[in-house]
């Protein structure tokens, strides 16, 4: 008899593992050459700050649209990936710089530094101002896996640097994680929900004083 295990999740894997996809785990699997070739010129047209267009993108993988909506979905099932995609390793960077702290004090900084990112990162902020209302959608409610992934690697944050009973037991860790997230998105798309500016700063502070993070 064999026994299978199951490698400990880190916080570049966390997330899709608490939210996989259709397409996630088409991407995931290497039976699927195809999808994965459309993904990567779909977050190659990300990263250079233009729309992702199912027709334009058929075109210049020399398909029709069927066979792309074949390969990976919709688009909105698309762009939530190619989303999570470039959100995975700002995780990582923001995980490594923040290595020296500890407890409430990491997670603060991952998540301030995480905010930081996603608000001077131009190419992002270009689709925001291009697509607000869907951008909205996809990135803060539960209508794509982003936010849930987003959530479960906080979530996965608090357990590791704060235990079972984070704050003295005041709140489980799901429900702090949530309450991050929550105060993440308020800071980073501060312009499209309230017409105020995008702080890290000030998401900083926050953060800090929701995890009793001592000046």
């Amino acid at each position: 008899m064999t026994t299978t295990t199951t490698a400990t999740p880190t916080i570049a894997d966390v997330g899709v593992r608490a939210a996989p996809s259709w397409l996630s785990e088409r991407l995931a699997e290497a039976s699927h050459p195809d999808a994965v070739r459309a993904f990567d010129a779909a977050r190659e047209t990300f990263i250079g700050g233009r729309r992702i267009d199912m027709g334009s993108l058929a075109t210049s993988l020399g398909i029709d649209r069927t066979s792309l909506f074949r390969w990976v979905g919709n688009r909105d099932a698309l762009l939530s990936e190619v989303l999570w995609s470039l959100a995975v390793p700002t995780l990582v960077q923001a995980d490594h710089a923040n290595q020296d702290r500890a407890g409430g004090e990491r997670i603060a900084g991952i998540l301030t530094h995480f905010v930081d990112d996603l608000i001077t990162a131009e190419y992002f902020r270009q689709f925001l101002r291009r697509e607000p209302a869907r951008a909205l959608r996809l990135l803060t409610t539960k209508e794509s896996p982003i936010q849930r992934r987003y959530v479960a690697t906080a979530e996965w944050l608090v357990r590791r640097e704060l235990g079972e009973e984070p704050l003295g037991g005041a709140i489980d860790p799901a429900g702090l994680a949530y309450l991050l997230v929550r105060m993440s998105e308020s800071f980073t798309y501060a312009d499209l929900i309230s017409g105020d500016t995008p702080s890290a700063e000030r998401a900083r502070v926050a953060f800090r004083l929701l995890l009793r993070v001592e000046a």
